[in-house]
């Protein structure tokens, strides 16, 4: 199946512009607010900016909330980045359409990112923030017993980090697990669609190793858990995911295999694969009917396990 024409209009537009690895980081992330601020954004209930305690100072968070009404599931959403790029802004308009098709709070962390915050501070600052809203669930109107951990592409690979920091600390528990195109290994060797869909797609192979590099300054770390999950030598007792792959995402294996993993060691897993997707999809939310149904099939999902 070909890539959705709307999304090859997309990727043939950005054929034009600096590759992302040829522009400093503070630039891009610029770049891409400027972008995302003129997408349309649904009305929540309530939404709220707080700065939170951290393993490295304070941390910013955004609350989103459907209504005012207490006892909602609770999901910690962290931003896709290449480790390096992107933020809460950013990600305003998944936040907020996975705050109504799900009924739930959405607590979106401003974790810290590449080059000025290097492996681990990511994975540090997502646990943190993590156990902040497992304690003050309550207060922002969600249930601490209804736990979820999210996220698309670097943020899915920090939501499978905190899920098995989590597991080992014996809680708190997470009722489950939304992994958007993850991060599961860094490449070496490199998986296949790395050869198919590394150029021509959107994110290309250059600029996810860029990310890699500027993220992991120890090469010992590249294949640490904390970094490379799918390296992991037990995944058993971790919550239930759902796991969203697309053809035309050099991440498509990775994502796969870990899923296929998940399964192997007993986790309720659902893999959903989508042909005519490429890396970044889901961020169409609102705009684009698959990212739409995306969303819609992932909510009901998750809401059966919450």
């Amino acid at each position: 199946m070909p890539l959705h024409p709307e999304l090859q209009a997309i990727v043939d537009a950005a054929a034009a512009l600096p590759p992302m690895e040829t522009v400093p980081p503070e630039t891009l992330r610029a770049g891409y607010e400027a972008q995302t601020a003129r997408m349309a954004r649904p009305d929540v209930g309530y939404v709220e900016d707080r700065m939170i305690p951290g393993p490295r100072g304070d941390i910013r968070i955004r609350i989103y909330r459907p209504d005012m009404q207490d006892g909602h599931a609770v999901v910690t959403y962290f931003h896709g980045s290449a480790f390096v790029i992107c933020s809460i802004d950013t990600h305003d308009v998944i936040c907020r359409h996975l705050c109504l098709a799900l009924d739930a709070v959405v607590v979106s962390v401003d974790y810290g990112l590449a080059p000025e915050a290097p492996f681990p501070a990511g994975p540090d600052d997502c646990e943190a923030a993590t156990l902040w809203t497992a304690k003050n669930a309550t207060s922002i109107g969600g249930d601490p017993a209804r736990l979820i951990v999210a996220g698309d592409s670097a943020g899915a690979t920090m939501a499978t980090e905190v899920a098995r920091r989590l597991r080992d600390a014996g809680g708190p528990n997470l009722a489950a697990q939304f992994l958007i195109y993850p991060v599961t290994d860094y490449p070496d060797p490199a998986p296949l669609s790395y050869q198919e869909r590394g150029q021509g797609c959107g994110l290309t192979v250059i600029a996810m190793r860029w990310g890699w590099d500027l993220y992991i300054r120890n090469p010992e770390d590249r294949f640490h858990p904390d970094a490379s999950p799918l390296r992991g030598a037990d995944l058993s007792g971790l919550p239930p995911a759902y796991v969203i792959t697309a053809e035309y995402d050099l991440l498509r294996d990775e994502g796969k295999a870990y899923a296929a993993r998940l399964s192997q060691a007993g986790v309720d897993t659902v893999l959903m694969h989508y042909d005519d997707m490429n890396h970044g999809f889901m961020g169409m939310v609102g705009v684009l009917d698959r990212a739409d149904q995306a969303m819609t099939l992932a909510s009901d999902w998750l809401a059966s396990k919450i």
